[in-house]
Formats: structure tokens, sequence, C-alpha cells
């Protein structure tokens, strides 16, 4: 009879597990279909690109659900006091619940958005590495997003089997967004391994050097900085490491820009007035400013110790001082000849 009551209590579950399943090939359909909204998404708010597509296929069946079709709500998110728009009627954890319904799936994208950033319940969730999706994943159901304990499971899963990393690291400016630079989305072989992080190879012949740096937030002289591939909007920056745009641009000594022409040192907090070393020898093109960042000392103060103005270049070979008053002032280049002024 137990075992009896254990087959019928099984059943249920199956059905929901087969609800809840959807062929490769309409999940990767859902991905193409949506992928740029996640994106956009997650330079306007920091929500990772992942987390969002791995959401709305787990909770519209890859876009096939009757709530979605009835709703165009893409997140499962319930109507609550502040909600004002329209709403349908659905069966979820009791029947008849409210539903916020929209206009149209990007309406929805963008709820989503500013439902987890304007919560206090979720506010966690935004000091995390947006790149550290299974820290996300727990941290929504922890947070009581989903009420199946197995929700991190599935959203990681997904991430995982669809390569949904990668437009993370698309909106993150670590990635190009084009079809020919992307890893391939379909899902892996059952069994496969997947890697926490996605990432192309370069070819042989490529003239991009890699990185000296670290992925991520590290420090330079015990200041926080994390290295930037050009055309990442430094607004996503300001949102991912929860520092005030207007302090980026003065941590850096930046005028106000919406993205880099270049990869560089980007400094989340103040740099030292001293260097970590006595000494810097002067590479050859290297200005006070490229100085001043990979060496994590202020502007202002590499000046004052090697009597130099903003304006003028150290000639290469030259030795700057770091933490004391130079004795003399340093050859400089005179950037209109390209002769040495002494």
């Amino acid at each position: 009879m137990q075992r009896l009551r254990s087959i019928l209590l099984l059943f249920p579950l199956l059905a929901c597990l087969a609800a809840r399943s959807q062929s490769p090939e309409i999940i990767q359909e859902y991905i193409d279909t949506y992928k740029d909204i996640a994106i956009q998404e997650m330079i306007r708010t920091g929500v990772p690109a992942s987390i969002k597509l791995a959401q709305g296929i787990h909770e519209t069946t890859a876009g096939t659900s009757d709530l979605v079709r009835m709703s165009n709500n893409h997140f499962g998110i319930k109507c609550k006091a502040n909600w004002t728009g329209e709403s349908v009627s659905h069966d979820d954890d009791a029947r008849g619940e409210c539903f916020r319904k929209y206009g149209q799936a990007a309406d929805s994208y963008r709820d989503h958005s500013d439902f987890l950033k304007n919560s206090s319940r979720y506010s966690s969730l935004f000091t995390l590495d947006p790149i550290d999706y299974r820290g996300w994943a727990f941290g929504l159901k922890k947070a009581g997003y989903a009420t199946n304990p197995r929700y991190p499971q599935i959203i990681i899963k997904l991430i995982e089997d669809y390569h949904l990393q990668d437009y993370t690291l698309i909106a993150l400016g670590k990635l190009p967004n084009k079809e020919n630079g992307l890893a391939s989305t379909t899902a892996r072989d059952p069994g496969q391994a997947a890697p926490a992080m996605i990432t192309t190879e370069e070819p042989a012949d490529s003239e991009e050097e890699s990185t000296p740096y670290p992925i991520g937030e590290f420090r330079i002289n015990d200041t926080r900085v994390v290295y930037v591939k050009k055309e990442t909007p430094l607004l996503v920056i300001a949102q991912q490491y929860h520092v005030p745009l207007a302090r980026i641009f003065e941590f850096n000594d930046m005028k106000e820009i919406e993205s880099l022409s270049r990869d560089q040192l980007i400094y989340l907090q103040r740099k030292k007035k001293t260097g970590n070393t006595q000494f810097h020898i002067v590479k050859d093109g290297e200005t006070v400013e490229d100085i001043a960042r990979v060496e994590a000392i202020r502007l202002e103060s590499l000046l004052e110790y090697n009597q130099l103005q903003g304006f003028m270049q150290p000639l290469a070979g030259e030795q700057l001082y770091l933490r004391s008053k130079s004795p003399t002032m340093p050859k400089l280049v005179k950037k209109s000849m390209g002769n040495v002024v002494e």
C-alpha cells in the first residue's frame, strides 16, 4: 500500500517535469528571439543576461506556456499590491492567482529587471559579480523568487547547456556581439562538462595580446581595479561594482564618456598618494596618465614628485619617483618637434 501511494505521488511530479521540458530547437529559438533584449537590460540595470534568459526559458517553457501566451509574462511575476497594469488569472501555487499582463515581451523583460533592481529583497544579488551566475541562481531562490527547491539547479543547467554566459560577457564587453565570435549555443551532449565561464580562443595569428591582468576585480597598490575592454560602457562598470559613475570618472582622471576607446585599467576607488615601489622607468610612448594608471598613484602626486605638468611627456628610459621628490626634472619629449628637451 505504501509503495502504491509513493507511485501515485510520483505521477504529478513526472507530469510537472514533462510540462517544464522542451526540445533544444525550441529553446534555441527562444534564446535567439530574446538574447538582444537580455543584453540591453543587463547594460541598463545590471541583471545578468544569462540569468534573465534562463529564467525566461524556465518560466515560459521556452515561450510555449499558457501564461506567456495569455499575458506576455516571461518571468511569472504576480500582480502584487503595487501593480496597476493589466492582469490575468492563472493557476500556480494556488488556483486563480493574479499575474501581470504586458503588451509585448520587451515590457516583461524591462519589468523583470526593475522588479529585481528596485526590491530590497534582491539587493544582495547586485553585490555579486554578474559573471557569478551560480551565486545569482541560489540568491534568487534564497530571496524567495521561486518555491521549487531545485530552482537554482534548473537555472544553472540551462545556462551551462546553452552557453547563456556568452550573453553576459557580451554585455560586459568581454565577448564580441557577432555570430561568428560566439561559442556555439546548442546544447552539449549529456554528461559533457560545462565550464563555469565561457571563453573563446583567439586564432594563432591574432595580433591581439593576452591581457596581463586577471578577470574581475583585483588590486594594484592596494587599490580596487578592473581591466576593461574597449567599447565597454562605463555605466555597466559603475553598476556592476556599485560605484557612482561620476566617481569612476574622478578616480580615473577621465572626461565624461560613454565607453572606452581602448583596453585599460579602471579604478573603483581613489588611487594612493604614493606608489607601491620607489621608481617607474618610462616605457616608449607612455604618458604621465598611463604611468599614474599602471602604478595606481594619483596623477597630481606623480606630477608633483617629478616637477612635471600634465602636458609634459617624460622621455623613454627616464626614472620617475613614486614615493618622494625627485632632485631633478626628467628629460622630456617635445611632442611637436619630436626633440628631447633637457
